[in-house]
């Protein structure tokens, strides 16, 4: 008998090093299309919520959805800037809800006769723990702050709509975790974080109907979001505050 032919362990050492650069190379390309077509799915989940935004408008003579989920007010407080306007999402934040009792918020809310899914109400990349992920802008019949930071009633007062956004994937790091998303209008700083979704950016849907993926521009700002920093500093001339201040208060610090 002939001597037995095998790998050799330097054979064997240079096929397990191919296969570890292939992998290398695949993988973030694989995690890059796993992340768009999340992303898509999000889109899609914000232009439907913004056909019921829209249908809500139409059965209420042009009335914002009441966009807090009684994080400040009450829907039905009497004298409040809420008074009998029932919340878009009913509380789903406070005392540690169960997953029961945050689908119940979202069955019970506004919006939901005209969008009877709740995975619309959440982005697929969700983190654990929570079950809805979008918040509505605090202009848009949320949280009205000061004279730059103007709560928004009716649809006749919002001025350029293409601009200004209604809801974006908060992903449950600030805003979507209590009530609106909001920031500063005059100030070189965040309030609630950036949100970091699908990638250095999040998505976010515009009075107009149109969506959008915006992704930062400033490190500061991811570095802000990645922290999850509540009031973060960045560096003054900051273009994604400027960006989100127009797109929330329809004013920007100069």
């Amino acid at each position: 008998m002939g001597p037995r032919k095998a790998f050799t362990l330097i054979e064997v050492l240079v096929v397990i090093a191919i296969i570890a650069l292939l992998l290398a190379l695949l993988v973030p390309a694989l995690e890059r299309a796993r992340e768009q077509a999340w992303r898509i799915v999000c889109l899609n989940n914000l232009k439907e919520l913004m056909l019921s935004y829209n249908f809500y408008l139409d059965d209420n003579d042009g009335k914002l959805v009441n966009g807090d989920t009684e994080e400040y007010t009450a829907s039905y407080n009497p004298g409040g800037f809420h008074h009998n306007e029932r919340a878009w999402v009913l509380n789903d934040w406070q005392n540690n809800p169960t997953v029961d009792q945050k689908k119940d918020a979202i069955l019970k809310g506004a919006l939901y006769p005209y969008v009877k899914n709740v995975k619309v109400y959440r982005c697929p990349t969700l983190l654990a723990g929570h079950f809805r992920t979008y918040a509505i802008s605090d202009a848009m019949n949320c949280k009205g702050w000061d004279s730059n930071r103007v709560l928004l009633k009716h649809e006749s007062e919002i001025r350029r709509p293409n601009i200004r956004f209604v809801i974006l994937d908060d992903g449950g790091t600030a805003g979507a975790t209590l009530g609106g998303y909001t920031c500063y209008a005059d100030q070189w700083q965040w309030w609630d974080p950036p949100p970091i979704r699908h990638g250095d950016g999040t998505t976010l849907s515009f009075f107009d109907q149109h969506v959008e993926y915006w992704k930062w521009q400033d490190p500061d700002t991811i570095d802000c979001g990645l922290t999850m920093q509540a009031f973060c500093n960045p560096d003054q001339g900051n273009v994604d505050i400027q960006k989100m201040q127009m797109a929330t208060w329809g004013v920007c610090v100069q």
